[in-house]
Parts: structure tokens; sequence; C-alpha cells
């Protein structure tokens, strides 16, 4: 299996870096071929801009990203860092996106490395969403820290529950494109707990990845379940544990509760 990690921390002796040390030599050992994107070694520039075509632009007197994203990718006129992040992404059956959470989310340069890399024409197009996305049959997980106490991402907790935070990222980026989504692993405040919670931090992720194989995707509604205005077709019962569907007689509340029963 090829393996790609893009991994975003500014410290390379982060417990962030220690996850991403730990997914090379697993993966590794299991005979896997693993590379690594490493964001910030790397100087990734994170805006999309007018600097990420060469050649002729599709539109010499306005500048339409997506446009030119779909022109770029036909034409092979991607800058050349872009080019290669995505001859990454095309070979790799597994991604694996490591992070701090900042600000409920990952950090900007991994967000400029998705909006960049991730481009109209190589990452999706018309008809080329979710179930049928470019990226079917490749497989996606998340691995992040956090500054604070799992309490806190828990249904009743006050960041909200995690797979909650996480949808713009599980459902936005990875299942948009056509990745499955496997579970995250997530390393609870590593900055203020024991040497010993840390080294068991990375032996639950040794764990987590030798079993990466068999591991159940996190469920995502088919196609079929949607009508013509992409919304649940009536008496389709949400189950993804953040959508509900009013023409099911379903409220919010009971999508969570069956969520949260799983």
């Amino acid at each position: 299996m090829n393996v790609l990690i893009v991994f975003a921390h500014p410290e390379k002796q982060s417990f962030s870096a220690a996850l991403k040390n730990t997914a090379v030599s697993t993966l590794t050992q299991a005979g896997n071929t693993v590379s690594v994107s490493d964001l910030y070694a790397m100087g990734w520039q994170a805006a999309l801009s007018a600097d990420d075509f060469t050649g002729e632009h599709a539109e010499p007197n306005y500048l339409d990203l997506s446009r030119e994203q779909e022109h770029a990718f036909a034409n092979k006129t991607f800058a050349q860092v872009i080019a290669d992040e995505q001859a990454k992404v095309a070979a790799a059956d597994l991604i694996l996106f490591h992070f701090p959470v900042w600000w409920f989310s990952m950090p900007a340069i991994m967000k400029g490395w998705v909006d960049r890399v991730f481009a109209r024409g190589f990452a999706y197009s018309t008809g080329h969403k979710y179930g049928s996305g470019h990226f079917k049959g490749k497989k996606a997980m998340l691995c992040l820290t956090t500054g604070t106490a799992s309490t806190l991402y828990e249904p009743n907790g006050i960041d909200g529950d995690l797979y909650h935070v996480l949808w713009p990222i599980h459902n936005g980026l990875l299942a948009y494109t056509g990745f499955t989504v496997l579970p995250p692993f997530a390393a609870w405040m590593p900055a203020r707990v024991s040497d010993e919670e840390r080294q068991a931090y990375l032996s639950d992720y040794e764990q987590h990845l030798q079993q990466i194989e068999t591991l159940e995707p996190l469920f995502f509604h088919n196609w079929e379940d949607y009508d013509e205005t992409q919304r649940l077709k009536p008496g389709i019962v949400a189950k993804s544990g953040v959508q509900w569907n009013p023409r099911a007689d379903q409220t919010r509340i009971e999508a969570a509760d069956r969520y949260t029963r799983r």
C-alpha cells in the first residue's frame, strides 16, 4: 500500500511529530511505502493565487480560480510544487492528515494545501463528487492532537461532539472527493499529561494503524438516499450523526441520540 502523510506542525519535537514518526515506522515495518509532505519544512505557501498556474490562462483578464484550476489540470500547467503534490495523492492508497486542532479545524497551512492541491479537475468536477468522486477507492484518516481534554469533545461537552467538529473535513473535504473516511485518532492535550500517558497514546496509535485495513469507515449516506434537490428523501432516516431529516419526522435530537447509541 502506498501511504502519503500530510503533516502540519512547525516544531519537529512536538507530539504531533512523534505521532507522525510512529505512523512512518509502523506502516513501513508493515511493508507499506510511505512518503511525507511536511508542510512547514517545505515552506508551503497556503494561499491559492494566480501563481499556481503557468502558461496561458483560461481567462487572461479575470481570475476565476476554479476555472483556472480545471484549465491547468487539463493542460498540465500547474506550478511544479502543486503538480508534485498531486502526483503523491494520485499514487496514494491511503492519506493520513496529521495536525493539531487549531480553532476547531486544521491549521491554515494544511487547509492551504487542500485548497491548492485538491484542485477542480483533479480532485472533483461536474458529476464527480461523493460516491462518484475522483478519489473513490482511496482511504483517508485524520490524526490530531488537542489542547484540551476529551470530555470537552463529547456530545455534551462545551466544544461539541468531535465528529460534529470534524464534519467539514470528513464530509466537506474527504467524502466529497470520494475518499473512504476512516475513524480519526485523537491524542488529547498531550502537552498536559504525563510521559506515561504520552507513551500510551503512541502505543494506541501504533495499534490503530496496525488495524487500518479492518477499521470500519465512517458512515455517509449513499447518493441514492438523496433526491434531485440533494436532500435526504422523505422517509430516509439520517444516520450520520450530523444530519437530520424533517421529511422523515426526525428531529435533530433524535438523530444525535441515534448516533450516540450506534
